[in-house]
């Protein structure tokens, strides 16, 4: 029979990456993003170095996994909002609004610095590129079927990212609050389908 403390019990590869995610946001929420690294993660989880490095690699490695899930989060609440949806432009537009606000507030002051680290490096910007890709993509569609007979620009898609990624942020350091975050996001997308309607007509929204 063994004697003293009782064993640990050990974390399957799955929950152990788990674990090791939650650590890492939670020192960039405590801390910031400077203060991440595979060492300091080793330390709070309570395993040794080589553990973090098996599941992320690098440093970039770690970041890239966390913006991943956050992106992951976002696109399962924007597509569940979604199909709860009506097909009008005022719902699909709330939708994308209050779903993009809503999950940066719900990550808390961690993804604007995630998102400001992976643009420090060309590696890891071209994978974050990737995924506002995706969400843009994703927006055409919504939104091309109110935009009568014309198509939403790239551009204009592409300022309404810059939008959304503004407005949140501020919201997440409570410069403004979630509602008008979400008001004026919702207001820019109505204005970019109607400037993307074929003609003079703005698109009926209701």
């Amino acid at each position: 029979m063994l004697s003293g403390s009782p064993l640990r019990r050990r974390l399957s590869r799955d929950d152990r990456h788990r674990q090791l995610l939650d650590v890492a946001w939670r020192l960039v929420r405590e801390e910031g993003t400077e203060a991440l690294t595979l060492g300091r993660v080793a330390g709070q989880a309570g395993v040794a170095k080589p553990v973090v490095y098996d599941h992320f690699g690098t440093r970039p490695g770690l970041l890239a996994a966390l913006y991943q899930e956050y992106d992951a989060r976002q696109t399962a609440l924007m597509d569940s909002a979604l199909q709860a949806s009506e097909p009008v432009l005022a719902q699909r537009a709330a939708v994308i609004a209050s779903s993009y606000v809503d999950c940066v507030l719900s990550q808390g002051r961690e993804i604007p610095g995630v998102s400001a680290a992976l643009a420090g490096s060309p590696e890891l910007e071209k994978i974050k590129r990737a995924y506002e890709a995706a969400f843009i993509e994703k927006c055409r569609i919504v939104l091309t079927p109110f935009a009568g007979a014309g198509d939403i620009a790239s551009a204009a898609l592409w300022a309404m990212l810059g939008a959304a990624e503004a407005l949140s942020y501020a919201a997440a350091t409570g410069e403004i609050t979630a509602s008008e975050a979400q008001d004026e996001l919702f207001e820019t997308i109505v204005a970019m389908v109607a400037r993307s309607t074929s003609g003079s007509t703005r698109p009926n929204i209701r």
